[in-house]
């Protein structure tokens, strides 16, 4: 088993070389809106998932996962020959692209924390309207009336 540094070195070496290898040597219109996001390595260095997402040609649009997969598979040999030729390591380590949910995730996540900022405004406008259920002021204060002081003093003294 290799050291972990190493193998973390070697990923981003991997990712570095498979970027470059997409944007100036593979000619495939396909890859052109192609993204590697990150990249993982095995302990013994033999095989290296390649993480990558697909960014759309306008912001509206709708990228082509599909077409970006099928483009990554047939240039996989060409991509891990350029990993070999640029690492230099014994064993070039095979490559597996797996398409990266993080954009997708992140994009519900912030839509569900934008839900709960409207909820919780929507709480506090209701809370500067709202009044007390009770009086202002729970606490009573005891009673001090002078008439049931004297009636209690007279019983007192009969008793």
């Amino acid at each position: 088993m290799a050291d972990p540094a190493r193998a973390r070195k070697l990923a981003k070496r991997i990712s570095q070389i498979v970027a470059s290898a997409i944007e100036h040597e593979v000619k495939d219109p396909r890859l052109d809106y192609v993204t590697i996001t990150d990249t993982k390595v095995t302990g013994d260095l033999h095989d290296a998932t390649v993480y990558y997402t697909v960014l759309g040609e306008k912001l509206d649009s709708v990228p082509d996962f599909a077409g970006a997969a099928a483009a990554l598979e047939s240039a996989r040999g060409v991509l891990r020959t350029k990993v070999g030729q640029g690492t230099g390591v014994r064993y070039t380590p095979t490559l597996t692209f797996v398409a990266d949910t993080i954009p997708e995730e992140s994009k519900r996540i912030e839509d569900l924390l934008a839900k709960a900022r409207e909820a919780d405004a929507e709480v506090a406008r209701r809370a500067a309207e709202a009044q007390h259920a009770g009086d202002a002021d729970p606490y009573k204060a005891p009673r001090e009336d002078t008439e049931d002081a004297d009636e209690l003093a007279e019983e007192e003294s009969r008793g």
